[in-house]
């Protein structure tokens, strides 16, 4: 019972739209978890990206949980506000020699790979094929100093190198899962339009805000494994996981954003009361 009743969880949306079902559902399996136990559910906007983020966005996220019946413990953390400390965490990865310089545009990856004839696959598409990573420090210097626009990318190897061999994650009614975060290759942790990446900013927060269980998406499972690496080379903390079903529509598409997923909003027009919205989003 003690441990139950330190249980954190946490919301954390990215405000580039209005909140749908599937955002409703993932809200209250975090918040219904951490009220159940007596703990406390966070709220935090994850807005490091200036060019789809919104400030009319993050004001509609509050007041679409309020209106689902929601509320949550202590500030809303908001990550545009915390650049700084994503900078230091970065700046520790660094001295440590796990970050380079990578001056590829998109279009001079896509060549490599495309050279290359079979380039590996991970989670999230075609792996870099890692042009920069043997760059000298002479070279990178220069281009830096010149103004070459730049992404810092993890080095896997050396990462992996410094991490625990049997690296894992606790998934909820599952046990220990064994992470293979190499499947991700040199990941971007940091670019000139999103000075930390999600991965970089979601374990530093977790860890930061003492997020004991991470409720997400069962289609951000593979990032535990990323995650996980990150939270050993930095120290941080291990949260348990418990990665939730993804809604979907009568023809069983995901609901997202991008296919115009009826909002909230939209459904409270239409006279759907909050008790039906957690009904429809599986929390009846």
């Amino acid at each position: 019972m003690a441990a139950m009743l330190r249980c954190v969880t946490r919301f954390a949306p990215s405000p580039t739209g209005f909140l749908h079902l599937g955002h409703a559902h993932s809200a209250l399996a975090g918040w219904t978890r951490a009220r159940a136990a007596g703990g406390r559910f966070l709220l935090r906007l994850e807005d490091i990206d200036p060019g789809r983020c919104r400030p009319e966005y993050a004001t509609a996220i509050l007041e679409d949980l309020r209106w689902l019946g929601l509320d949550w413990d202590g500030p809303v953390r908001v990550q545009s506000e915390h650049l700084e400390e994503y900078r230091l965490a970065l700046d520790s990865l660094a001295a440590r020699g796990l970050l380079y310089p990578c001056f590829c545009t998109r279009a001079d990856i896509a060549r490599e790979i495309a050279a290359s004839g079979a380039a590996p696959h991970g989670p999230d598409g075609p792996l870099y094929p890692g042009t920069c990573r043997n760059l000298s420090k002479e070279e990178r210097a220069r281009r830096i100093a010149a103004g070459e626009a730049h992404a810092l990318r993890l080095d896997m190897a050396r990462a992996l190198a410094l991490a625990p061999r049997d690296l894992s994650f606790h998934e909820e009614g599952e046990g220990r899962i064994a992470c293979r975060p190499e499947r991700f290759g040199d990941v971007v942790l940091a670019r000139k339009d999103a000075p930390a990446s999600y991965h970089l900013c979601v374990t530093h927060d977790d860890a930061l805000q003492g997020v004991t269980l991470v409720t997400r998406g069962e289609d951000l499972r593979p990032a535990t494994d990323l995650h996980r690496l990150l939270q050993a080379l930095m120290g941080w903390p291990e949260p348990a996981y418990a990665h939730h079903r993804l809604l979907t529509d009568a023809s069983g598409r995901r609901l997202a954003k991008r296919d115009k997923a009826a909002t909230l909003r939209d459904l409270r027009a239409a006279g759907v009361s909050p008790a039906e919205a957690r009904a429809m989003a599986g929390f009846g």
